[in-house]
């Protein structure tokens, strides 16, 4: 995939899976998350707003390093959480990082466990990771990206306000929304949480 001074490591994995060149999505919004800046990315069903928020974060973090969780990574239920972790592992084949995925079926001590002996990604569904870092107080100053997929069907579930709770426990870190539709809770929520974000609309499929 050629996007501009992606990771060797990443580029390889992506072209062994099929992806050999960034579709429009991948191709409008790399630079300006690899920038540092909070986005939201608005663009219709199977347009691989997914993907991109995959790849994003492997660009970003890179390699392995240090003991805290430095990406988390907000989805919708189980489902998403296993798809998004098996997409990870997929991409990131040629690097180190270390990738979890938790949801509310999951055995909340086993799951403290892994996190304690340390991540670069946790994915996760709001109320799980919300449950996770106030029982167990789990440094979040450390993540570097907050991202969430599927914000609009997430804050339709009445999810907004978690988001918000886990986004103001964060110091200074990089803000990513994923949305299908731009509704009136994204983008309330992106007004109180991101910083002069940038704004990425499409109602195009691939």
């Amino acid at each position: 995939m050629e996007l501009k001074k992606i990771n060797p490591s990443l580029r390889q994995a992506l072209i062994e899976n099929g992806l050999s060149e960034a579709n429009e999505l991948q191709s409008e919004t790399f630079s300006a998350i690899k920038s540092g800046a909070d986005v939201v990315v608005q663009s219709a069903e199977a347009t691989g707003k997914t993907t991109t928020l995959v790849i994003n974060v492997i660009q970003k973090l890179e390699k392995a390093q240090g003991e805290s969780t430095r990406a988390l990574v907000l989805v919708q239920d189980k489902e998403k959480v296993i798809e998004m972790v098996a997409l990870f592992r997929t991409f990131a084949n040629y690097t180190d990082l270390r990738v979890f995925g938790v949801h509310e079926k999951g055995d909340t001590d086993f799951d403290k466990n892994q996190i304690s002996l340390g991540l670069d990604v946790l994915i996760g569904t709001p109320e799980k990771i919300n449950h996770l870092f106030s029982t167990a107080g789990f440094n979040l100053n450390t993540i570097k990206i907050f991202a969430v997929d599927d914000a609009d069907k997430l804050f339709k579930n009445r999810m907004d306000a978690v988001v918000q709770r886990l986004s103001m426990s964060i110091e200074k870190t990089q803000r990513l929304f994923f949305t299908t539709q731009i509704t009136e809770k994204v983008e309330v929520l992106a007004d109180k949480i991101m910083v002069e974000p940038l704004w990425f609309e499409s109602e195009e499929d691939e």
